[in-house]
């Protein structure tokens, strides 16, 4: 019996398959939590409680994904995304979406020069790392538009010429779900371009006590001078780089395919989710392990991060609508349906 005790000698039948989680070389994914660490802190130092809104549009920058938010005024949206991009030592670009704007006015024109007898290219405000669009759905859907290729493939085109965007490239927008008048509904195309749609929600009766006692005496909310930049673009091209590394079963491929795939073929949904859905759910199930310190993906971390990766690309039924159903309920019960990988 000695000769099964070394490995080599057992029948191939009798051997046990070695898990890969512990089979693989491990990534050490401690600087995607001290990098996120790094920006809570400093913007913990304006705002409060948001924290997984913070995590979302960590995770969103830590793949190369934009990010949707949507809320009502007042719950530091815009605040909030202004003081990330502060944290990072990177150029940094405000865009206020209005009826009037043009796509010119997004991406840039060709002026010409009159000494150099040739056009010159202008850059328009999309020329930046970090890009906060503050009201979307202010605008047409030819200015809209505009953001599609540069979203997508991180260039813009114009006139016949190509220009590539620098890293990283981050776009938030946000918008307000209440107030609809002036507004234009985002096309589905648009809205697949976001790796999340982040609903946000009113401040705890706690966190609204600690928002009146922080600027009692801060009526012009002086401290957000105090936010500094903590990262470098390089921190972030780092951690997207761990990120990328971590692991994930082939068992968890399959629930995120069976996931999408349950939202294409569910009586309650009139449009499912597309092929980009499925990636940004691996993408961002990757992130989310990052940030939480593991470098390996759990079904826990595919739950978590389902609906606002998905809640924006899929479409209701009528019928359901009219019932008064939200993307959640649907969602919540196709994982519900799903077998969890073990």
């Amino acid at each position: 019996m000695d000769e099964f005790n070394n490995p080599e000698h057992v029948p191939q039948e009798m051997r046990q398959p070695m898990n890969p989680l512990f089979s693989r070389n491990r990534v050490d994914v401690s600087r995607v939590q001290h990098t996120l660490a790094k920006i809570k802190t400093e913007l913990h130092k304006v705002i409060i409680g948001q924290d997984e809104l913070i995590d979302l549009l960590a995770a969103s920058l830590f793949v190369n994904g934009h990010v949707l938010i949507e809320g009502v005024p007042g719950i530091a949206k815009t605040l909030t995304a202004r003081l990330m991009a502060k944290t990072i030592d990177t150029a940094f670009s405000r865009i206020q979406f209005t009826p009037d704007l043009m796509p010119s006015d997004v991406v840039g024109t060709s002026v010409f020069n009159m000494k150099s007898s040739d056009f010159t290219f202008n850059a328009g405000p999309i020329f930046a790392n970090i890009v906060l669009i503050d009201e979307i759905n202010r605008a047409p859907a030819k200015t809209q538009a505009a953001l599609f290729e540069v979203m997508e493939e991180q260039q813009v085109t114009v006139d016949g010429n190509t220009y590539a965007m620098e890293k990283p490239f981050f776009v938030v927008a946000t918008q307000n779900p209440i107030e609809q008048e002036g507004t234009y509904k985002l096309p589905e195309a648009q809205l697949d371009r976001f790796l999340f749609k982040i609903n946000l929600q009113y401040p705890t009766r706690t966190q609204e006590k600690e928002i009146l006692v922080r600027y009692q005496s801060d009526f012009n909310m002086r401290q957000q001078a105090e936010v500094q930049a903590v990262c470098l673009p390089a921190d972030i091209e780092a951690c997207r780089e761990l990120v990328e590394q971590v692991y994930i079963e082939d068992k968890l491929l399959d629930y995120i395919a069976d996931i999408v795939h349950q939202t294409r073929n569910s009586n309650d949904l009139f449009l499912g989710a597309s092929p980009r859905a499925s990636l940004a759910l691996m993408k961002a199930s990757k992130a989310i392990a990052a940030l939480n310190g593991r470098d390996f993906v759990t079904p826990d971390d595919i739950q978590q991060i389902a609906y606002p990766v998905l809640n924006h690309r899929v479409i209701l039924t009528p019928e359901r609508e009219m019932e008064g159903y939200q993307s959640r309920d649907v969602l919540d019960e196709i994982i519900k349906q799903l077998e969890v990988p073990r």
